[in-house]
């Protein structure tokens, strides 16, 4: 039996860059978290130490930050196009390039001054490889909660089934949505808003029965509105709320206070796709 090499890739980790855009007294701020791994002919460095392939991680770095400076930072995806694009363009050994980056948001306050927006975290994920090239949107952490219109019943049971069913009950989740667009050319920042849009108006408007079914109708409002988009994923925590027994305090509880599960949770995922879009030339991952 021999042991061979499979698999690999190596780069930079979590380079976090913030750029300020000084157009006089007002001034613009993106704040992004960059990962840049690299994959190719990178055998010799696994197999005998021969380092003369591998670009230093300190190197990626460092490129990201001249990068901000000479081209300016647009949207993540056009940040993470031009970075992948760049790495295997100027490296021969190099053959695939992924970079993943964070955006987090900050609301105005003034000309020069800024609160750190803290609802979700937007993400891109840019892959360029000889398998063409790749562009995924996403969030993450988008806390979203329904006081109402949800049930959960009908569910098999067995000798260690004790959930109650229920007709109402809090509905609740931290959406973290991944899709992938049909090519690399678009206006990333409207398409973002739109997705984003579509997903809250499906939550809002879905009476839901399981948070599959919210999972689908969101992801059929996104395919729905946005053409671009090929395909999405989605992973949806279920952020449980159980209803406090007040009867020790001889009050009663007409759904009205609860307890806030933190864990374990329920995980529900899943993909929602075009019956008539090609499937990805590369795997994607949420």
């Amino acid at each position: 039996m021999a042991i061979v090499l499979g698999s690999n890739r190596y780069g930079k980790a979590e380079t976090r860059l913030v750029r300020v855009t000084r157009a006089g007294d007002t001034h613009a701020l993106i704040d992004l978290n960059v990962s840049v791994a690299l994959s190719g002919e990178l055998a010799a460095t696994h197999l005998t130490g021969d380092n003369a392939g591998v670009l230093p991680t300190d190197t990626m770095k460092n490129t990201v930050y001249a990068f901000a400076r000479e081209h300016g930072v647009g949207s993540p995806e056009e940040f993470g196009l031009l970075l992948a694009r760049h790495f295997v363009a100027t490296q021969p050994q190099v053959t695939g390039a992924v970079v993943g980056l964070e955006s987090f948001g900050w609301e105005r306050l003034g000309p020069h001054s800024f609160r750190r927006a803290g609802d979700f975290v937007r993400t891109a994920t840019v892959i360029v490889s000889p398998a063409g090239e790749q562009v995924v949107s996403g969030l993450k952490d988008l806390v979203l909660l329904n006081s109402t219109a949800s049930e959960f019943h009908g569910y098999p049971r067995d000798r260690y089934t004790t959930l109650p069913e229920t007709t109402e009950r809090i509905l609740s989740t931290a959406v973290d949505a991944r899709w992938r667009h049909r090519s690399t050319a678009a206006d990333w920042d409207e398409s973002f808003e739109g997705a984003k849009d579509a997903m809250v108006n499906a939550f809002v408007n879905t009476y839901s029965y399981s948070l599959q079914q919210t999972l689908f109708s969101m992801g059929s409002r996104v395919l729905d509105s946005r053409s671009e988009i090929a395909e999405i994923r989605l992973a949806l925590p279920n952020k449980h709320h159980y209803l406090v027994d007040l009867s020790p305090f001889e009050l009663e509880n007409p759904n009205e206070v609860f307890i806030a599960g933190d864990r374990p949770y329920g995980l529900i995922e899943g993909t929602v796709t075009r019956d008539d879009v090609p499937p990805a030339a590369m795997e994607w991952y949420l």
